[in-house]
């Protein structure tokens, strides 16, 4: 296994442990839409099922939504070949986001909705108990900045989420993995990438100029995106101004009787509350 996979498949792993994505007998819809990423994923996963000490089963799915010129033979071919219990989804979403978003607008928000119903739908159908995304690190922290900048929220990728419906799980293996490894891994690997050109194409995109506010700060002072992916893993709530997360976790009670009680600054109950 070269360096890049072996640091891919040890963060899949550590991601999958830490946040219980897979457990025995699940049976996982693997979401591939042809991209470097969902390609990265499954291959990590059927290399993961052949050595995990639980058992689970993989169903790869890919919805051909219906784009112009869409190359889904490539990616046929590519699942023969492999030998993955594979099935290609054909639904026209194309037609219906182009008709509903206006020329110049953004389609991903619609287009991926869409998508995500076909996969819940088709999830369902096969008996799957989890929905593997292919969302990596930067997806995360993009996710992140988009929240902060444009929505008002402090909010990321979950890497599992209960669907609102209540009968699907997503999980998201990624979340540990550097886009870069997974772009060196997938040049390497050869996978048949089959392009967007639906919102793929469109530079104007607040997420594509996140990603590049990112890169930028991560080529002038590199390992930035990993002290970001630490900020998410070390949150210290007595230092948020969520009123209601103050009063679920009881911080403005507890930071009180601190430091009516010895004297010290707030910071140290806040970090006592923190670390549990």
């Amino acid at each position: 296994m070269e360096p890049v996979e072996r640091r891919l498949a040890r963060a899949l792993a550590r991601a999958i442990t830490d946040f219980e994505l897979i457990a025995e007998g699940d049976r996982v819809l693997v979401a591939v839409s042809g991209g470097k990423d969902s390609y990265t994923m499954l291959h990590l996963l059927r290399e993961l099922q052949r050595r995990a000490p639980i058992r689970f089963t993989l169903k790869v799915v890919n919805v051909d939504q219906g784009h112009p010129g869409y190359p889904g033979h490539l990616l046929r071919d590519y699942m023969a070949r492999e030998a993955y219990d594979f099935t290609m989804i054909e639904e026209d979403t194309y037609s219906i986001v182009t008709d509903k978003i206006p020329a110049g607008k953004t389609f991903c928000s619609l287009c991926s909705r869409l998508r995500r119903g076909i996969l819940y739908r088709v999830a369902t159908e096969l008996g799957c108990t989890k929905i593997a995304l292919g969302h990596h690190r930067d997806d995360v922290l993009q996710t992140l900045l988009l929240n902060l900048l444009f929505a008002g929220q402090l909010a990321a990728m979950p890497p599992r989420l209960l669907a609102d419906d209540g009968a699907h799980v997503v999980i998201r293996p990624l979340v540990y993995c550097a886009e870069e490894d997974i772009r060196a891994f997938a040049e390497a690997a050869g996978f048949p990438i089959l392009p967007c050109d639906l919102c793929g194409s469109q530079e104007q995109l607040q997420r594509k100029r996140v990603g590049r506010m990112l890169d930028q700060l991560e080529a002038e002072r590199p390992g930035t995106k990993a002290i970001m992916l630490a900020a998410l893993q070390n949150v210290h709530p007595s230092h948020l101004l969520d009123r209601r997360l103050w009063q679920t976790l009881g911080i403005h009670a507890a930071v009180d009787a601190e430091a009516a009680g010895n004297g010290q600054a707030p910071l140290i109950a806040e970090e006592r509350l923190v670390r549990g």
